[in-house]
């Protein structure tokens, strides 16, 4: 059986949605960011103390890409079907985690979290992830899935932060709906049944809290917060 140690955060979604999506079955250990990722029992299995890790049997991961890959290449889904393909779709998942995830992210931290208290920083998270929300409406111009031509593991890791865009009030000045490609993408995605099964495992807290455990994650230990 498989193990994750997860929350409910665009990063750990984006696994649970892969294995919704491979019909695989899972244990879904729930971490408060607020301070259960310090506890020694989930330091042991990563000593980086972020979410999400997953452990089948023997072997540990943790980062979300890493944990996406070995699971479409362990059960030959997700992923394509030569090197081709699968060159694409790990093109996709390294802009997806080098770009819209720390990018939207920092915005969040501060126009959100700090409420635009500099504001040349949210500027400048704020244009570049237009800038990344453009390239990927590019990338989807005729197109259904975001590399080649069937739902992969570039799919997923792009569906829980877009989705973020749409729930999260700070967000709403982002160009989601004028970059139509993206926005008719993420509303065929929302409509799978298991990325809307995966998008509530684990069950969000209360929005109060859950933006709490995120500040206290981002910015918590940090020497701005300080």
């Amino acid at each position: 059986m498989i193990d994750l140690y997860t929350d409910a955060t665009p990063n750990g979604l984006k696994v649970s949605i892969a294995l919704e999506e491979l019909g695989l079955e899972y244990n879904v250990h729930q971490l408060y960011l607020g301070g259960d990722q310090f506890d020694s029992e989930f330091t042991t299995l990563n000593p980086n103390n972020k979410i999400p890790v997953l452990k089948d049997q023997d072997i540990v991961i943790s980062e979300s890409g890493a944990i996406l890959y070995y699971l479409a290449e362990k059960h030959g889904k997700l992923l394509g079907s030569n090197l081709a393909e699968k060159t694409k779709v790990i093109e996709m998942l390294m802009f997806q985690m080098s770009g819209i995830g720390p990018y939207l992210g920092q915005y969040l931290v501060f126009a959100a979290a700090w409420g635009n208290e500099f504001p040349k920083v949210t500027n400048r998270y704020f244009k570049e992830t237009s800038r990344i929300l453009k390239v990927l409406n590019k990338r989807l111009e005729g197109k259904e899935f975001i590399a080649g031509d069937e739902f992969s593991i570039a799919d997923v890791s792009f569906i829980p932060w877009i989705n973020l865009i749409i729930k999260h009030p700070a967000t709403g000045q982002l160009p989601l709906e004028e970059n139509k490609n993206v926005f008719a993408w993420i509303n065929r995605m929302l409509e799978r049944p298991a990325v809307i099964k995966g998008l509530n495992n684990p069950a969000p807290y209360s929005p109060e809290k859950q933006f709490k455990g995120f500040v206290d994650a981002t910015i918590g230990h940090g020497p701005l917060h300080e």
